[in-house]
């Protein structure tokens, strides 16, 4: 028999529904025993910490689904803006432009698409799949970690990945021009942190 899931409590509400979109999830819950019975909320989370905010409670059910309504259609909002900005064409890396994970011994050094399952729905495009590998225990097949050290090509921040996170490498002829581009700039920079390293020893 399966054991029974631990209910999501916030301040003694029981989280009822709860829909994760951009960068915060909106919350909804419902508590009887309270004076005010529902509410609404924001979640936002990193590898570190979580913080709740903008907490909404209220003893009107139709009121409060608004909000949820409401507050859920703004992240989509948000969403939608931060597509507008994307200045490249928003492809999505499938498995048949890679070559397979268990092709690839050593990352390091290699441009690799994260798997569209291990993103978000909003996120499952190129410019959150590329990365440029740059070390991490993952970086080789044989190893016991999986951690991987990586550079996003579009937007240059470091991130981490496991390396069960990556579909596979992918394949030159189907890395977009603007990828590219971007392997050069960030090779360049690993370049001259290698040679500065070395000049301060």
């Amino acid at each position: 028999m399966r054991e029974k899931e631990q209910k999501r409590m916030v301040e003694g509400y029981e989280i009822t529904q709860a829909i994760r979109i951009g960068d915060r999830e909106v919350l909804f819950g419902v508590d009887e025993k309270q004076e005010l019975p529902y509410f609404c909320g924001f979640y936002r989370s990193n590898e570190l910490v979580g913080e709740y905010s903008e907490c909404m409670a209220g003893d009107d059910y139709v009121e409060m689904v608004e909000l949820f309504a409401d507050r859920v259609k703004a992240q989509c909002e948000k969403v939608r803006e931060e597509w507008a900005k994307v200045t490249v064409p928003r492809e999505k890396i499938t498995e048949q432009m890679c070559l397979p994970l268990s092709q690839c011994d050593n990352l390091k050094g290699k441009v690799m698409a994260v798997r569209p399952e291990a993103l978000r729905p909003e996120y499952r495009s190129a410019e959150h799949q590329l990365v440029y590998v740059r070390s991490g225990n993952g970086t080789r097949s044989a190893s016991f970690g999986t951690a991987c050290y990586c550079t996003n090509l579009y937007d240059g921040e470091n991130v981490r990945w496991e390396r069960y996170d990556f579909q596979g490498e992918v394949k030159p002829e189907n890395l977009p021009q603007w990828a590219r581009e971007k392997v050069k700039e960030v090779q360049k920079k690993e370049t001259e942190k290698m040679s500065l390293s070395r000049e301060v020893r």
